[in-house]
């Protein structure tokens, strides 16, 4: 993957190196944002699509502090709420999401990437599902019943095709950071 003058060119010039950085980063969260409320046939299972942006933060936050998971869950959180109803807020789960990846550390437990980013995926898209209907409950305005009942729906649904959908977009992103973190180094 490496060409020798671009990454030459690129070590000489950190500037640019940092302006292309991120600018693929900016460019894969706006991708993020324009296909999540698409729905393409194998993208939908029971009217409901894989969280984009919660596999995003995933992503982002695996090899990242605590910290940054949590902005990066705070800055996605706040544009989903631009785009839809902002109660109940996304914020909350997706920063418990980006914080709670962070720290799993996922390289002490699981060695392989897809199989343990489609497993953080799974359980993060039921964590912030669970977020999101605890919000619901606090509102007041529907029944706990059936807050909970179309909870495990919406929850199950999201987490498999969120855990299905996570290696496509984690795989070149992860492929593209370490890229970048290399030229730093070298």
């Amino acid at each position: 993957m490496k060409s020798e003058p671009l990454s030459r060119s690129w070590q000489d010039h950190p500037l640019s190196r940092l302006l292309i950085n991120c600018a693929v980063t900016v460019g894969s969260v706006l991708l993020c944002l324009l296909i999540l409320p698409t729905r393409l046939p194998g993208m939908e299972l029971a009217g409901i699509g894989p969280n984009w942006l919660l596999i995003w933060v995933v992503a982002w936050s695996v090899k990242r502090t605590m910290l940054q998971g949590a902005l990066a869950g705070l800055v996605l959180g706040l544009i989903q709420d631009g785009m839809t109803a902002p109660s109940p807020t996304h914020v909350f789960s997706l920063v418990v999401v980006g914080v709670l990846t962070a720290r799993l550390r996922k390289e002490r437990y699981l060695q392989e990437d897809f199989i343990s980013v489609a497993l953080i995926a799974f359980g993060m898209a039921v964590l912030a599902e669970t977020v999101t209907a605890i919000q619901y409950s606090f509102q007041g305005d529907r029944s706990l019943v059936e807050i909970w009942t179309y909870h495990q729906l919406i929850a199950l649904s999201s987490a498999i095709l969120s855990s299905l959908w996570a290696p496509v977009l984690y795989f070149p992103l992860n492929r593209w950071w370490e890229y970048m973190s290399e030229l730093k180094v070298l």
